[in-house]
C-alpha cells in the first residue's frame, strides 16, 4: 500500500464521514489490500478481502462516493480486519 492509499484509508475512517471522496480511490485501496474484484451487472461490483465479501454500487453519473457508500466501505474493511 502506497502513501495515497494510506491517505484514502485514513479518510474512510475519519469522523465525521467525508462528503467528498472519489469512488475510484476506494476501489484502488481495496485492490491494494489484495481484494478479488467481481464485476456485476451495470454499476454493481463486489470485493473479497480476507474471505469477507462487500457488495457495492458504483456512483453514477457522479464520481464522488456518497457518505453511505464510504460508511459501507468502512464497515466492509472492519469486517475484513483492516484498520488504519
Amino acid at each position: 500500500m502506497n502513501s495515497k492509499q494510506r491517505k484514502t484509508l485514513e479518510v474512510i475512517f475519519s469522523h465525521p464521514i467525508p462528503g467528498s471522496l472519489k469512488w475510484r480511490k476506494i476501489e484502488v485501496l481495496f485492490v491494494a489490500l489484495g481484494a478479488d474484484v467481481i464485476e456485476g451487472d451495470g454499476s454493481r461490483v463486489s470485493f473479497i478481502i480476507n474471505n469477507e465479501k462487500g457488495d457495492f454500487h458504483r456512483p453514477h453519473p457522479e464520481k464522488e462516493a456518497k457518505r453511505y457508500q464510504i460508511r459501507n466501505a468502512r464497515d466492509f474493511l472492519l469486517r475484513a480486519g483492516v484498520k488504519p
